[in-house]
């Protein structure tokens, strides 16, 4: 990421920070929240050090750097030790693990780089969980029916807006909730890996946001969904939809090792 790093350096003419942060799963979660955390707390403290002026500080992330943004952003709204964020950056991020049948998901199963199942690995792994709850997970066996409803207000293809669905979307069976899978999951519902579902009292003190989502990306409703919640509660959200995007579009510009005509 040094050169993609580089790169916001050099167009936005800005100081910019990369956090080496410990990887999973050699580093479990949340060490990664943690590190990115510290490191921005550090910053915030010391910035004027670096030139930097404390009120005009933002947090970016892609991806799962994208779930790190967002869930920092969170944990720092009630501290009063340190400068407050100017805005947070999140582009195309994974934010919730409740519903993974969303138009998206169903739209982009097959789509690179991020299929659908390899989304799951990939969180599953981060978590420390077995691989075999992939297929549990899909039909929301993880989830039981308090957080069912209490999630539901949230995280719904009901809150998709319409053109989003026609290329292709069927409402997904209901299954029973496994109380066994449920106590198992219990993690994938932790803010931290999930920051679609902290509390309203948090998400309403969160900075002014910027949100990049790409159609052919399997994690363009957990954009979407996020971008809904903060204007619920009257935080401004400057949304990019790059209509020809697709997972990891940012890294291939910037690298320029492939030709995007999204750009």
């Amino acid at each position: 990421y040094e050169r993609t790093c580089r790169y916001f350096c050099r167009k936005t003419n800005s100081v910019v920070v990369c956090v080496g942060y410990r990887l999973a799963p050699e580093h479990p979660f949340p060490a990664q929240f943690e590190d990115c955390l510290t490191a921005a707390i550090h910053f915030l403290r010391t910035a004027q050090d670096h030139g930097v002026d404390p009120s005009r500080i933002v947090i970016c992330g892609d991806s799962s750097g994208g779930t790190l943004t967002a869930a920092v952003a969170q944990a720092l709204v009630n501290r009063r030790d340190v400068p407050k964020l100017r805005a947070q950056i999140l582009i195309y991020p994974f934010l919730q693990c409740v519903d993974l049948n969303l138009p998206s998901y169903q739209q982009n199963e097959r789509v690179p780089i991020l299929l659908k199942e390899r989304t799951v690995v990939f969180g599953l792994k981060y978590l420390n969980l077995d691989l075999g709850l992939i297929k549990e997970l899909f039909k929301g066996c993880h989830v039981s029916e308090d957080q069912r409803l209490k999630y539901q207000k949230w995280v719904s293809p009901d809150y998709i807006p319409h053109e989003f669905k026609t290329r292709g979307y069927k409402p997904s069976p209901t299954y029973l909730p496994s109380k066994e899978i449920c106590e198992i999951a219990e993690s994938t519902f932790d803010p931290v890996f999930s920051p679609l579902l902290a509390e309203d009292s948090v998400i309403a003190q969160l900075p002014e946001t910027f949100i990049l989502t790409c159609e052919f990306d399997v994690l363009r409703d957990d954009g979407l969904l996020y971008k809904k919640r903060l204007e619920d509660h009257g935080i401004k959200v400057t949304w990019c939809h790059l209509q020809e995007g697709f997972h990891g579009t940012l890294s291939a510009l910037s690298l320029k090792f492939l030709y995007a005509p999204c750009s």
